[in-house]
């Protein structure tokens, strides 16, 4: 008899624990963003949620209390929401309570869409993936993609691409068949009420190929230049009106008037240039992008601004700062020397998609010097005869005639 009381006594001291109330939140997604809401969720686990008030703690601090109905709705989160979350159920008419788990809520700032677009240079006809990421990562996220439309205000509207007024689930976006220069930016969004991440920062999609109505001209006619050098950047095409604009090695987007001085459709750069991807926009129309490399050592290739089309001709060349000769130059491609019979310059008389690669060169000052001198590299790119004869490269190993 005793032992069958103790059992008892045993079984409902266990089904004490079990019955203790249930905290969760909706969503319950780590981490939850300012701005964000929430709904915490009491669960008595015995009877109705209306035999029940109920009371709410953070951090062991009640903020509401002897509520009728089981949930309560947040406000817009902020960082100080952060916590260990609890609840209290208390019995409308037995003396009985119910005490939850207690739960973590991690509250971060504002988040921040990343993009990433591959490749950044592009032939015509070419597909582009756009790849969008939150920071910090959370989940429940939807997708937007938006192409950047530039502005003569020296910013861009945002317009969203095609088919993308509900988002995608997936994190990338195809483009297909990009031709010219544009810019692009992503954005996500999650939770009911809805709540937006800010727009990414604009990731560009450069295409060094001449469009007809946007075309940029570099003078000196290189890719790479001396320090003390000034560039002027001269821009043709279809409007009246023209901007240069320019990316530097931090992904940051600045214009012409910041670094140099707009005349007409020319901006010349004061003393000493950037390093950067330079591009001309007007109000409808981008053009192509220069990968301009701005160099204080004493040595430079000398190699084309624009891609070159197969079966074409060009020539790179060394140049020294004080314009002096160099001797015993060799050129390389991807790091291995390339055999030339020609010292000083190097002619690829009929140019293949295989010659695309990344060149330097190397001399001396004098002949018997010792002292190696090397330029940094620059890509040599190759476009095709055919405009998108580009995609077949990626499905055969032939030419598209």
């Amino acid at each position: 008899m005793m032992n069958t009381r103790k059992k008892t006594i045993f079984i409902l001291c266990v089904l004490c624990l079990f019955l203790d109330a249930l905290l969760h939140i909706e969503p319950n997604w780590s981490p939850l963003f300012t701005g964000e809401k929430v709904t915490f969720i009491c669960d008595s686990r015995e009877g109705n949620d209306t035999d029940w008030n109920y009371s709410f703690s953070r951090n062991d601090h009640f903020f509401t209390t002897n509520r009728t109905v089981n949930r309560y709705e947040s406000s817009s989160l902020t960082r100080g929401d952060s916590g260990e979350y609890q609840c209290v159920a208390d019995h409308k008419i037995r003396p009985v309570t119910r005490e939850s788990n207690k739960v973590s809520l991690s509250v971060s700032g504002v988040p921040q869409s990343v993009l990433t677009v591959s490749p950044s240079w592009t032939s015509p006809g070419d597909s582009v993936t756009l790849t969008c990421s939150v920071e910090p990562p959370s989940a429940g996220w939807r997708f937007f993609w938006y192409k950047a439309v530039p502005d003569l205000s020296d910013y861009y509207t945002y317009e969203l691409l095609a088919g993308g007024t509900t988002g995608t689930e997936q994190d990338s976006y195809i483009l297909h068949g990009q031709t010219h220069t544009a810019g692009y930016v992503c954005r996500a969004r999650r939770g009911d009420p809805v709540f937006y991440t800010q727009f990414s920062r604009v990731k560009f999609v450069w295409s060094g190929g001449v469009n007809p109505a946007a075309s940029l001209t570099v003078s000196p006619h290189r890719l790479q230049h001396f320090s003390t050098e000034s560039l002027s950047l001269i821009c043709e095409g279809n409007s009246a009106e023209w901007r240069v604009k320019k990316v530097d090695e931090d992904g940051r987007v600045s214009s012409c008037y910041n670094w140099g001085e707009m005349t007409g459709s020319t901006c010349n750069t004061y003393t000493r240039a950037r390093s950067g991807v330079y591009w001309c926009e007007s109000e409808t129309q981008s053009s192509n992008a220069a990968n301009v490399t701005i160099h204080s050592g004493d040595v430079i290739l000398v190699s084309s601004v624009r891609p070159v089309t197969e079966g074409h001709s060009v020539t790179l060349g060394c140049k020294l700062r004080t314009e002096n000769l160099l001797y015993n130059v060799d050129f390389y491609k991807n790091n291995t020397l390339i055999p030339n019979p020609v010292r000083g310059e190097l002619l690829i008389s009929a140019v293949t998609k295989s010659d695309e690669g990344f060149y330097k060169c190397r001399g001396r000052k004098s002949p018997q010097g010792l002292e190696t001198l090397t330029s940094a590299e620059s890509w040599l790119s190759v476009k095709c005869e055919y405009e998108f004869c580009n995609m077949c490269y990626s499905l055969s190993e032939k030419r598209c005639h």
